[in-house]
């Protein structure tokens, strides 16, 4: 299993990246989206007189596309393979579960790194927003590390929607406040401090401040390895929550319902 795990994942990775780069709602969140919350938060920040941080806006957006394909791709990651009819071939596999709903929230929140891309695009063409960086190469760095951990996010997420009757509600209530909570356009030093440990929790938001480090300047690296520790902590419980999920399935013989 240890070397045939890479093969594993790679596999997984680019068949549910071409899946759901497929999907109408995929396409809707991770691209879409980001384009009007980069077109708003331009606006904004013109209207502001802060026209020198066009490119953090164009990349907070982005980062809000990410995050909107991890919530609801890996959020009904369970409920889409149960409603395809391959639930339970996947849970027979002599494959832990866990390792087979990895690579589907890795590929949600690569397929939301689209979003990062185009809200890019669309500023320079659109608003003539200058990719002036700091740092590429932490800025290079800093985009897969907040994928990665954010993709780690999404399998807690999908061992946890599983048990919640309303999780499509849940899933639309959680959005904005993690988008406000990781300083994605509004710095988390402005809001209340009650919320700094909540906001510390989020690898979204340390992947939001390398990204913003290496774009305006400032150390990017310290963020980036906090973000990927954090990101790990989720992949443990996230592991330990789908074990439990599947066990509790299995012993109550209701899989194709838990």
């Amino acid at each position: 299993m240890p070397r045939r795990l890479p093969r594993l994942l790679a596999v997984g990775l680019r068949t549910h990246i071409v899946y759901l780069s497929r999907s109408p709602l995929e396409i809707l969140v991770a691209l879409i989206e980001p384009l009007i919350f980069a077109t708003i938060a331009v606006y904004l920040f013109r209207a502001g007189d802060r026209p020198g941080e066009l490119l953090s806006a164009a990349v907070g957006a982005g980062l809000m596309g990410i995050w909107a394909s991890v919530l609801f791709g890996s959020g009904a990651a369970i409920q889409n393979q149960r409603w395809m009819g391959v639930l339970e071939p996947l849970a027979a596999a002599p494959v832990p579960l866990v390792l087979v709903f990895l690579p589907i929230t890795l590929a949600s929140a690569a397929v939301g790194a689209y979003a990062l891309l185009a809200t890019l695009i669309w500023g320079v063409l659109l608003f003539g927003v200058p990719l002036d960086f700091a740092d590429p190469l932490a800025f290079v760095a800093a985009v897969p590390a907040t994928v990665l951990s954010l993709g780690m996010v999404g399998l807690l997420l999908a061992a946890s929607f599983v048990l919640l009757p309303n999780a499509n509600a849940l899933a639309n209530s959680l959005s904005y406040p993690v988008w406000m909570m990781s300083g994605m356009l509004v710095p988390v030093d402005v809001l209340p401090a009650w919320s700094a440990p909540l906001s510390a929790a989020l690898p979204s938001k340390w992947g939001a401040d390398a990204l913003r480090a290496a774009v305006t300047g400032g150390d990017a690296w310290p963020p980036i390895l906090i973000c990927l520790a954090v990101g790990l902590c989720y992949l443990v419980l996230g592991a330990l929550m789908m074990t439990w999920v599947e066990r509790r399935a299995r012993d109550t013989a209701t899989l194709a319902l838990a």
